[in-house]
């Protein structure tokens, strides 16, 4: 870090209320060539996919964009956040559209990349707890003090089967607690466990403050229709999950920006039909082609990548770990999920402005 002082960021009044309206956001994905090197064309086209499709933000240096970047020698943490952050500038949008930042590592690396984040005009952080096993909650607690007395932090509950771990209602509690935490990803694929949120957040003085958000792929139209009720000192407190910061809206987003409208409009009419737990199977079950859970996600990303293949915007499949590929069947679920469920891809809408967005 420089050991400049600044002074702590705070998240622009019209874009906290489009948070806590709902939004989607994407979790950026990297683009390669044949050679394993950034494919800045395409990483060009992939931020203009996504501002075109009506999206509210996107996440980037997050676990869709491939937590090697940051790795001596590849380097490329800085290069594909200035590249989308350059793009979101260049789109000149009319909506307010929310540049989050991936952020992880010990409380130094941390802040080193939140500074980044800060010097490229990003809006918040989103701050992975993985990879601190041996940590207290306590010391996770002042590591997330650290970084909101910088930036909008936005908490993330990541599964354990791909490097999160289980945190207490009395985490979750205090954590709601930190000033200038503005949201929740809540993505343990697990209903207890997102239920241990909610539920602290409605205990949290900062209920009101705190936005919660769904990275829980396999249940996503059921998360974002749910109201939450709990009983607080005798009051009963609701709770929604208003948006979602999604891999699997990395894909087809110009048709989850739609969903989420619908879901919007159902919820404001009061009125929610069985078919929405049939659009939730749908859904899960095309996430399952995309993330790989027969393979215990060994191939979610190669599988985002193939659908981003297929339709154009990208080269190849290829990741930073060579390992990284498509599992077996893979390529042949996500064929079938394409048969199955026409209706929820947005392959004509990118057909119509892939040339454009392809241009240098």
């Amino acid at each position: 870090m420089s050991g400049q002082t600044w002074a702590t960021v705070q998240l622009a009044p019209e874009k906290l209320e489009a948070l806590h309206q709902g939004l989607v956001i994407p979790a950026h994905p990297l683009a390669l060539d044949e050679n394993r090197k950034l494919d800045e064309r395409r990483q060009r086209a992939l931020s203009r996919y996504y501002a075109a499709s009506g999206a509210g933000g996107i996440a980037v240096g997050v676990h869709s964009t491939q937590f090697e970047i940051r790795e001596p020698g590849i380097d490329l943490y800085e290069p594909v956040l200035r590249l989308a952050a350059e793009e979101i500038s260049k789109a000149k949008l009319e909506r307010p559209f929310i540049m989050v930042a991936g952020v992880c590592g010990p409380t130094p690396q941390a802040l080193e990349e939140t500074e980044i984040a800060r010097k490229l005009g990003y809006d918040a952080v989103l701050l992975s707890m993985g990879g601190l096993d041996s940590w207290s909650e306590e010391d996770i607690l002042k590591r997330t003090e650290s970084i909101a007395a910088i930036m909008p932090v936005i908490g993330f509950y990541l599964q354990p089967s791909v490097g999160g771990k289980i945190f207490s209602f009395n985490f979750w509690r205090a954590f709601a607690e930190i000033p200038n935490v503005v949201a929740i990803k809540m993505a343990p694929f697990n209903r207890y466990q997102t239920i241990d949120v909610v539920r602290a957040v409605c205990y949290s003085n900062r209920r009101e403050e705190i936005a919660l958000y769904t990275g829980n792929d396999d249940n996503i139209v059921n998360d974002l229709l749910t109201t939450y009720r709990f009983q607080v000192d005798g009051v009963p407190v609701e709770k929604k999950i208003v948006g979602g910061l999604l891999g699997h809206w990395a894909v087809w987003t110009q048709k989850a920006v739609e969903l989420l409208e619908e879901i919007k409009e159902a919820r404001k009419a009061g009125s929610v039909s069985k078919e929405w737990l049939t659009r939730n199977v749908e859904i899960t079950d095309c996430n399952a082609a995309f993330f790989d859970p027969a393979h215990e996600f060994a191939g979610c990303i190669p599988g985002i990548h193939e659908v981003l293949r297929r339709q154009g915007l990208l080269r190849g499949t290829w990741c930073l770990n060579p390992h990284e590929t498509l599992s077996p069947g893979q390529a042949e679920e996500i064929d079938r999920v394409y048969r199955e469920y026409p209706h929820l891809n947005d392959d004509d809408f990118i057909r119509e402005q892939l040339e454009e967005w392809l241009l240098d």
